[in-house]
């Protein structure tokens, strides 16, 4: 297991922090984890559509950091080390209208001070919507301030 504590992640206290930023605005929920993924989804409404009805692609990078950062942040100690993103790319390889679209990460590699990890984004049918890769740098929490 990848997990601080090795235990799975509190998905109750992930939703949590979130609150009052983007991933509430958006409606991003964390709803599964395993012993090496994070799950999260996310509602395909008009706060995350672009003008044409469709899943905007930055609402879909929005997930993908979320999920990323989330995932990355709980296999450090936090009251030692935060995770923070260095590099985001995605693939929008097919559109979604409507329902939610889910977000799973797993790690490509975990290092002492970065970690890059691969997001799946599917539709409520499994189908691939967008992926993407991300890396995080992992920093002690006292060069985390941000003044």
């Amino acid at each position: 297991m990848i997990w601080f504590g090795d235990t799975l992640p509190d998905l109750a206290r992930a939703n949590a922090f979130g609150e009052g930023s983007m991933p509430g605005f958006l409606g991003i929920e964390f709803v599964e984890a395993g012993e090496d993924w994070l799950r999260a989804r996310m509602p395909v409404t008009e706060r995350t559509k672009q003008p044409y009805g469709r899943l905007h692609g930055g609402a879909s990078v929005a997930l993908a950091e979320t999920v990323g950062s989330v995932a990355g942040a709980m296999t450090v100690d936090p009251a030692k080390f935060a995770a923070v993103g260095l590099e985001i790319n995605a693939n929008h390889v097919r559109p979604a209208g409507d329902g939610f679209v889910y977000a799973t990460a797993r790690p490509e590699a975990r290092g002492r001070t970065t970690q890059v990890w691969s997001i799946r984004i599917e539709d409520e049918a499994g189908k691939l919507v967008c992926i993407s890769r991300f890396t995080l740098a992992i920093i002690a929490v006292d060069r985390g301030a941000v003044g």
